[in-house]
C-alpha cells in the first residue's frame, strides 16, 4: 500500500504550558514513528494552509476573523478549555489545508490511504465558535471538499475519540450524502451524542451515535464493529471515507474510562481500513483527535499505520486493561433497532 502522511512543525507552535493538548503529543508521535522504522516507508504530502473560503464551507466568516485577530493579539481563550496563543490560526488554517492535502493525495490516485498528524484538533468545533481545544473543524472541512468532487456523492466519517464530534455532526447533520458514525464515552465531555440523535430533515437516519458506559473495553468495539458499523457501511457504500482518530478511549488515558487496549485500537483500524476496500476503493484518511497519553498516542498511531499498510503488525507495550469489560448489550440493541439493523 502506498501510504501517506502529512505533518509540519508549525503544529507544534500551537502549544500552551500544562494543557493536555500540547506539542508533546505530536512530538511522541513523530518520534515513534522514527524509532519504529516506519517513518521511512511512509509517503510525506506537503501542507499549504487553507484558504477562507475552504474554511468558510463549515465555519462563518466572523467566527475565522475571531480566531486570526486573538492570535495577532497574542492569544485567549476561547472557552475555559480551548486556548489560542500567536501561532494558533496559522497552525489551524495549516492543520486544515494539511488534511485537505493527503484527501486530495488519496483521491487523486496519488496515494492508496493515508494519516494527517496534524493539530489542533477539530472535531468539536462548530459553525461559529471553537470548543473542546478544537479551533476549526478540519474533517468537516475535508469532507465538502470531497463532496465537491464530481466523482465523490458519499462520504463516510467514523469518528472514534472517546468525546462524542458534536461540531462534525452539527456540520452534516442534514445532509443525506454524509453518514456520520461516532462511538463516545456517555455521559461525558460535551454531553451530546445519545443515540436519539439520528439526523434531521433529509438527513434522518445519516447520523449514527453509539453512546458507551465506562469499562466499554476491546469486546465491547469488536461487537459495534461488527453489529453496527459493517451493515451501515454497507448499507450506505460509501465513495470516501474519513475518520476522526482519537486515542483517549485507552483504558490508561487521563481524561476518560471506556478501556481500550492498543491491541483493540488496531483491531478498529484494521476494519476501517478493511471496510474502505471494501466499499470505496480502499480511499480511507485518519485525522488526529484526541489522545492524551503520550506513550499510548505514539503507539496507537503507529498501529494504525501499520492497517493502513495493510500489516498485521501490532505493538501493545501496556498490554489489556486490568479492570472488568462491560457488557453493552442494550446499548447496541437499542441503536440497531433506531437503525433499522438486523438484530439476530
Amino acid at each position: 500500500m502506498k501510504t501517506g502522511y502529512c505533518y509540519d512543525e508549525l503544529f507544534l507552535r500551537h502549544t500552551y504550558p500544562g494543557h493536555p493538548e500540547s506539542a508533546s503529543r505530536l512530538e511522541a508521535i513523530m518520534a515513534g514513528l522514527k524509532e519504529s522504522g516506519l517513518h521511512g516507508r511512509l509517503h510525506p504530502i506537503a501542507a499549504a494552509p487553507a484558504t477562507q473560503a475552504e474554511i468558510a464551507r463549515v465555519h462563518t466568516p466572523s467566527y475565522i476573523d475571531q480566531v486570526k485577530r486573538m492570535a495577532e493579539r497574542g492569544g485567549g481563550h476561547l472557552d475555559p478549555d480551548t486556548y489560542v496563543n500567536a501561532h494558533s490560526y496559522d497552525a489551524a488554517v495549516l492543520a486544515a489545508g494539511g488534511l485537505l492535502a493527503l484527501t486530495r493525495a488519496v483521491l487523486e490516485g496519488q496515494l492508496d490511504n493515508g494519516f494527517a498528524l496534524v493539530r489542533p484538533p477539530g472535531h468539536h468545533a462548530v459553525s461559529d465558535r471553537g470548543m473542546g481545544f478544537c479551533l476549526f473543524n478540519n474533517v468537516a472541512i475535508a469532507a465538502r471538499d470531497a463532496l465537491a468532487r464530481p466523482d465523490v456523492s458519499r462520504v463516510m466519517i467514523v469518528d472514534f475519540d472517546v468525546h462524542h464530534g458534536n461540531g462534525t455532526q452539527d456540520a452534516f447533520a442534514d445532509e443525506p450524502d454524509v453518514l456520520f458514525f461516532s462511538t463516545h464515552q456517555y455521559p461525558h465531555y460535551p454531553g451530546s451524542g445519545w443515540l436519539s440523535e439520528i439526523g434531521v430533515g433529509e438527513g434522518e437516519g445519516t447520523v449514527v451515535n453509539v453512546p458507551l458506559p465506562p469499562g466499554t473495553g476491546d469486546s465491547g468495539f469488536s461487537q459495534v464493529l461488527e453489529q453496527v458499523i459493517w451493515p451501515l457501511a454497507r448499507r450506505f457504500d460509501p465513495q470516501f471515507m474519513l475518520v476522526s482518530a482519537g486515542f483517549d478511549a485507552h483504558w490508561t488515558d487521563p481524561l476518560a474510562m471506556l478501556g481500550l487496549s492498543l491491541a483493540g485500537y488496531a483491531h478498529i483500524a484494521r476494519e476501517l481500513v478493511a471496510m474502505a476496500a471494501e466499499s470505496c476503493q480502499g480511499r480511507v484518511v485518519f485525522t488526529l483527535e484526541g489522545g492524551y497519553h503520550l506513550q499510548v498516542l505514539a503507539y496507537g498511531v503507529r498501529n494504525a499505520f501499520h492497517a493502513l499498510l495493510g500489516e498485521q503488525t501490532v505493538s501493545d507495550p501496556i498490554g489489556p486493561s486490568p479492570h472488568p469489560e462491560r457488557p453493552i448489550g442494550p446499548w447496541l440493541a437499542e441503536v440497531m433497532q433506531a437503525h433499522h439493523l438486523d438484530l439476530q
